[in-house]
């Protein structure tokens, strides 16, 4: 399922990604600084947005076809980016290496995502920035549990993205501080900006 899902990926995200996706996505990505650490880079659709203002890009992929496809945008990027076949639950990096964490509609995915925020809070600076992206369990009783009815079939066609994952509230458990929530498509879509507590 790994190679059709990462051969699709690109097509099917291309229209999304040349509208109102790709609006959110360069927004939210422009706000990085520093050395960056980009969780679950997939086909490196981020890596285009990254400014001068940051000093390079660590990006960690665990599929070997997606992390491949990523690999011309990771050359044409405006600032340094080194890849890494490494998953979210176990960051190959030192204690408080980054001034900066992006994830971008990859949390969905994350077999384990609580451990994935203890692993970003680890590496991440005191005062450093957490940047997510994601969609999330509406909160609304009927489209909420259609999301329910619908995961484990979508799971198995969309590589292990789960519809109804409550994001938002995992990291309202992490020790992350939350410092702004965006909404889009009424709340399907969060923008959600952290910090790691100085």
């Amino acid at each position: 399922m790994g190679k059709f899902f990462s051969a699709v990926y690109d097509p099917v995200m291309q229209p999304l990604e040349n509208s109102r996706f790709g609006r959110i996505r360069k927004n939210l990505i422009r706000k990085a600084k520093g050395k960056v650490l980009d969780i679950g880079s997939g086909t490196g659709l981020n890596f285009p947005y990254y400014t001068e203002a940051v000093e390079s890009v660590d990006a960690i992929e665990p599929d070997p076809a997606m992390r491949g496809q990523s690999v011309e945008r990771a050359r044409d990027a405006p600032v340094p980016i080194r890849l890494h076949a490494a998953r979210a639950e176990d960051l190959p990096f030192p204690d408080q290496s980054f001034d900066s964490v992006t994830a971008a509609l990859v949390f969905c995915t994350i077999p384990y995502p609580s451990l994935a925020l203890r692993e970003i809070e680890r590496v991440c600076r005191p005062g450093g920035e957490v940047l997510f992206w994601e969609h999330v369990r509406l909160d609304q009783p009927v489209l909420g549990k259609l999301q329910d009815i619908l995961t484990p079939g979508w799971k198995r066609v969309a590589d292990g993205c789960h519809l109804n994952r409550d994001t938002l509230s995992l990291i309202r458990e992490s020790r992350l501080e939350i410092k702004e929530v965006e909404e889009y498509y009424s709340g399907l879509f969060l923008v959600i900006r952290c910090k790691k507590p100085a």
